[in-house]
């Protein structure tokens, strides 16, 4: 059987970015407005110009979750955790310079019961939203020199 080869050819243009036509609706890959709100719950700006520190305080938070810190990448900005409690959850951590004065965080899960082989993007807002009230508390925290 020989293999078959896909090309995708975007154009960009002064108004956005267009690809050719799409047929089929189930294969549109630019789904802007969920992702965009999903995005939303999953990404925080923080005051601060040390990545380091945020990425301590992340770890930190992690692990008061419950997660256990499977890699931690200080010169990528990503922190990967797991969590198993009648489940699995996955989450990614990464940190990016902003400006001078913030740094965004974004927070990406995945959850997979133990009775299903597949994991799932965590799309409620809810999990997204304590982790990062969790993550401000610390970081109001380690700001005050607070332990």
């Amino acid at each position: 059987m020989k293999p078959r080869v896909f090309v995708f050819v975007f154009a960009v243009t002064g108004s956005g970015l267009f690809s050719g036509c799409v047929t089929n609706p189930a294969l549109a890959v630019f789904d802007t407005s969920s992702q965009m709100q999903l995005r939303s719950h999953q990404t925080r700006a923080f005051d601060t110009g040390d990545p380091e520190k945020i990425l301590r305080t992340v770890i930190a938070t992690l692990q008061d979750f419950g997660f256990v810190i499977d890699k931690a990448d200080a010169r990528l900005g990503s922190i990967s955790a797991t969590k198993l409690a009648g489940y699995e959850m996955r989450l990614t951590v990464t940190v990016r310079t902003r400006n001078a004065t913030q740094q965004l965080v974004r927070a990406s899960a995945q959850f997979k019961p133990y009775s299903s082989a597949d994991a799932r993007p965590v799309e409620d807002a809810t999990p997204y939203r304590e982790f990062f009230s969790a993550l401000e508390k610390s970081m109001f925290l380690a700001a005050h020199d607070v332990d």
